[in-house]
């Protein structure tokens, strides 16, 4: 059995994990800076960057005692090359190329997008193999990315619809914002939306006219009309406000999301990124797809957000075809998902 020790520190986590070759997790290690960024109500880099310096050794130290394995061990160093914050990636490359030159194993380069796609695959509990069905359609939706994805094989994605403006996650951390709800948003949005009554207030869709925009989405006018809303209507139920703002979100992902499989005839449907553990999300793209007689799979919560077990996941193909990473490489903080052009229909 050959184990891969993962590394993430694109932006506020510092994580570690060790992941075998089946995609069994056997730790999964991770040091939030988010009590410290609320202050600002927003991730501060710098700060980022000297909370990942300190924080670095010990998470990996933890990761590989949980996982009952030491540098001896391990297969391969996993590393988060891009996209994210520049100085917190250097941090994480830093730790993974040193390890690699001192106990001479490879580097296997990963992008954080697909890191994100391949929480799915993975698995807290043991599995013979890691099984994935292509070709499949994955929703990626987080703070920073909202993404429809066709993957036809390993390594090979096409993006067919994205956000134009904000991404899902980054409306609902302005509507936090705006609701004075506090910092990360989108957590405590879809807490208080469960007590709403999403019927009492209407927020209207985006609508892209454009034939190339087709599985497009667009949430900078949605945040707008809940902050004109709230202005005209001080004295509104905030839950009411996240109910509605909430379900307009779901549809919206889910209606682009189901049109986009039944265009490129995509009987799987993966869901992933910090979103991904929305319950309001889960609820209407579920019942949607499952209404359509299509498969849709969601990652477990824990690791939607920002982990290295997802990282670990993702470069076991790399592994296995022996893609392995120069110890010179750098950060790529604005590195797009690997795309070579699938044939789609």
């Amino acid at each position: 059995m050959d184990y891969i020790l993962g590394i993430e520190t694109s932006c506020d986590e510092t994580a570690a994990a060790v992941v075998d070759t089946r995609g069994v997790v056997h730790s999964n290690v991770i040091a939030t800076q988010i009590d410290t960024h609320k202050a600002y109500g927003g991730v501060i880099p710098e700060i980022a960057s000297r909370m990942h310096v300190e924080a670095i050794n010990a998470v990996i130290e933890q990761a590989l005692q949980e996982a009952a394995k030491n540098m001896g061990d391990i297969s391969a160093l996993a590393v988060t090359q891009g996209p994210g914050l520049l100085g917190a990636l250097l941090i994480g490359l830093q730790a993974a190329k040193t390890l690699a030159y001192i106990h001479q194993k490879p580097l296997i380069a990963v992008n954080h997008l697909e890191g994100h796609i391949f929480a799915n695959f993975i698995s807290m509990a043991p599995q013979e193999k890691m099984d994935i069905p292509y070709p499949f359609l994955c929703l990626l939706v987080s703070g920073g990315h909202t993404q429809l994805i066709i993957s036809a094989k390993p390594g090979q994605y096409q993006t067919v619809g994205q956000t134009i403006d904000d991404a899902a996650g980054e409306a609902y951390d302005k509507v936090a914002r705006i609701l004075k709800l506090g910092y990360p948003g989108g957590p405590l949005v879809d807490r208080l939306a469960q007590d709403g009554a999403s019927g009492t207030i209407s927020f209207s869709k985006a609508r892209l006219r454009a034939p190339e925009s087709k599985f497009d989405f667009s949430f900078s006018g949605l945040k707008t009309n809940v902050l004109n809303y709230c202005r005209r209507n001080p004295a509104a139920r905030p839950a009411d406000v996240c109910a509605a703002f909430q379900k307009t979100v779901a549809e919206t992902l889910t209606e682009h999301t189901l049109s986009a499989a039944q265009k490129y005839s995509s009987e799987h449907i993966y869901l992933a990124g910090g979103v991904a553990a929305n319950q309001g999300l889960r609820r209407t793209l579920g019942a949607a797809g499952q209404a359509q007689g299509r498969q849709i799979h969601f990652p477990p919560p824990a690791l939607c957000t920002d982990n290295a077990a997802m990282i670990a996941g993702a470069a076991l193909a790399k592994w296995q075809s022996k893609n392995f990473a120069p110890l010179n490489i750098s950060a790529l903080p604005n590195w797009e998902l690997p795309s070579q052009q699938a044939k789609l229909p």
